[in-house]
């Protein structure tokens, strides 16, 4: 479903990412760990390409886009085509504020795919019971808790019928006692087969949840395996070091 080749970004003299190569199998869940500033966002942001990379190649589906020869100038039209299977998450919820919950996950299926508001709606009101907010479709979002508008975030980017979904360390935002119910929700895609790929701080679920654990530093790709096999006996010295941090969260 996904596929990275020797992808490559810069910012200035500062390399970000370097020669990342990964290969998602449909149906798989892979959690990307690593201290700030390890590349993991940027890599999340370059298969969606909101970050376009300097060079390598990126296929999502039936998508693919080839950066072998630098960083392409791109159409609108081709950015929509390339993004149109891949929903992503953000730490921040960008609903939009004068839009109810309802509306708000019904926006996109109707400006982007154009359907039919009727049909956007029931199928919004389905994504909202699925996770777990059908009695707030009315709401507006500053009537909900922050794990809420997260949950919401989640239905409006399933909204638009995504073969794949990127989450941007979506619980960071959260306070501690809200982050369970936005877990769960992500847990429950796994299980239904949705092919992910997440950057989070949440190790346990990492290792109980994904099927692939890749530890990032410094751009590079140190230590990628069995989700579990990586987060409790990761083979490198800097995984190692990592996850000592996170040791009492892991019983």
């Amino acid at each position: 479903m996904i596929e990275v080749v020797g992808l490559k970004k810069s910012f200035g003299p500062l390399e970000v990412l370097r020669d990342i190569n990964l290969i998602v199998p449909r149906g798989h869940v892979v959690a990307l760990i690593g201290p700030s500033g390890s590349g993991k966002s940027t890599l999340l942001r370059s298969l969606n390409l909101l970050c376009l990379p300097d060079a390598g190649y990126v296929a999502i589906g039936d998508q693919k886009m080839d950066f072998s020869a630098g960083n392409v100038s791109l159409r609108d039209r081709d950015l929509a085509a390339f993004r149109a299977n891949t929903g992503m998450v953000f730490q921040n919820f960008n609903l939009f504020p004068h839009m109810n919950v309802v509306e708000n996950v019904m926006v996109g299926p109707v400006t982007v795919l154009k359907q039919d508001k009727k049909s956007a709606r029931e199928r919004a009101i389905e994504l909202l019971a699925k996770v777990g907010l059908a009695d707030r479709a009315e709401a507006h979002p500053d009537q909900l808790s922050g794990g809420q508008k997260q949950r919401v975030a989640i239905a409006r980017a399933l909204a638009m019928n995504p073969d794949v979904m990127l989450f941007d360390e979506a619980t960071s935002a959260l306070d501690p006692a809200l982050v369970g119910e936005v877990l769960a929700v992500i847990r429950q895609l796994a299980e239904q087969g949705m092919t992910m790929i997440l950057v989070t701080h949440e190790m346990a679920f990492a290792r109980d949840v994904a099927d692939t654990v890749i530890f990032m530093k410094d751009g590079y790709v140190v230590e990628a395996g069995d989700a579990r096999q990586v987060i409790n006996h990761p083979h490198e010295t800097a995984t190692r070091e990592f996850l000592s941090h996170f040791h009492g969260r892991l019983a």
